[in-house]
């Protein structure tokens, strides 16, 4: 039927695969290259949203100074950075919105950006209080403000 046992036993080939011990070593190299590597990728993720940060406040800077000129005065400290997304009762002139909608008015840490302007109306600051939220600090943790002053 399936014809006669020759007493060969069936050879097994050392090329059809790779040991335990190779697939082990292969493993901890991938681990140290991930390990050496991890803590520079963070890095420069943290440094690309603080500069994104700082367009964000740049731009949006930029876009108060269109309702300043749309309406000749800054938004109130109570109209806030809303003043560019929703027309404020009394802006005569506003020609908005100066921006899509309010999530855009959030830095890349997902929180809100302060809107200050000073006492005399005269001038204002955007600001993100960086990665940490809190105000101060260095890196990307520091404070990013538009205009710079």
């Amino acid at each position: 039927m399936f014809g006669p046992f020759h007493g060969r036993r069936p050879t097994v080939n050392r090329e059809d695969g790779y040991t335990l011990t190779e697939m082990l070593v292969v493993i901890g190299i991938i681990g140290l290259i991930a390990a050496v590597l991890t803590p520079t990728l963070i890095g420069q993720l943290g440094r690309a949203r603080a500069k994104s940060a700082q367009l964000q406040v740049e731009m949006i800077a930029s876009q108060v100074e269109m309702f300043r000129s749309d309406t000749s005065r800054y938004p109130t400290a109570q109209e806030g950075l809303q003043a560019l997304v929703a027309e404020p009762a009394d802006a005569e002139g506003w020609t908005g919105p100066y921006m899509r909608d309010a999530r855009s008015l959030k830095d890349p840490w997902g929180r809100p950006l302060e809107y200050a302007p000073t006492a005399d109306g005269l001038s204002f600051a955007v600001r993100s209080l960086g990665s940490d939220g809190k105000k101060g600090g260095s890196g990307a943790a520091r404070d990013l403000s538009a205009p710079a002053g």
